[in-house]
């Protein structure tokens, strides 16, 4: 996978992904918007065409940075620096566009340069990730009173069919 990591370091430095960093860091004020971005980007990942692979890892991994952006957003987890979010909320959007480096409608490749991606967020902000795991099974254990299924997302998590709608979010 390292070969993997060594794409999503070139496509972190590529021209493109640095106007998903300038747009991430300009819509980090604007919460509504990130949690439909974070949604529709749950919901890509879910898709049929994003298969079931041997990149589970990686779609797992994904999911959890966009619990993260959710939980930084709504001010439930603030132990992060705001530059890791902005990078991961870039990540999100390059994943979520269909104009990147290899597009999107071409079968198994158009997805492999949006996993490079998520796979060099991971290797570069592993440790961000695990903290917010950490915390992550902390708060799941004090709200469910239970420690059972800490640390393990359950299927709000990871089925875009669970995502809060927008009227649930208290918008129209």
């Amino acid at each position: 996978m390292s070969s993997l990591v060594e794409k999503g370091l070139s496509i972190s430095k590529n021209a493109l992904f640095s106007v998903f960093i300038n747009k991430a860091g300009k819509l980090l004020g604007r919460p509504f918007k990130v949690i439909l971005v974070l949604n529709e980007t749950a919901e890509k990942l879910a898709s049929k065409e994003s298969g079931d692979n041997k990149f589970k890892q990686l779609f797992s991994v994904a999911y959890t940075l966009i619990r993260l952006v959710r939980s930084y957003v709504s001010g439930d987890y603030r132990q992060v620096e705001t530059s890791t979010i902005v990078s991961g909320l870039g990540v999100l959007l390059y994943v979520l566009s269909p104009i990147d480096l290899v597009p999107d409608f071409i079968p198994v490749v158009g997805f492999l340069d949006d996993l490079a991606l998520i796979s060099w967020f991971v290797s570069k902000f592993q440790d961000e990730l695990e903290k917010f795991r950490e915390w992550e099974g902390t708060h799941a254990t004090e709200a469910a009173g239970t420690s059972s299924t800490a640390g393990q997302p359950n299927e709000s998590y990871t089925k875009a069919e669970k995502l809060p709608a927008v009227a649930e979010l208290g918008h129209s």
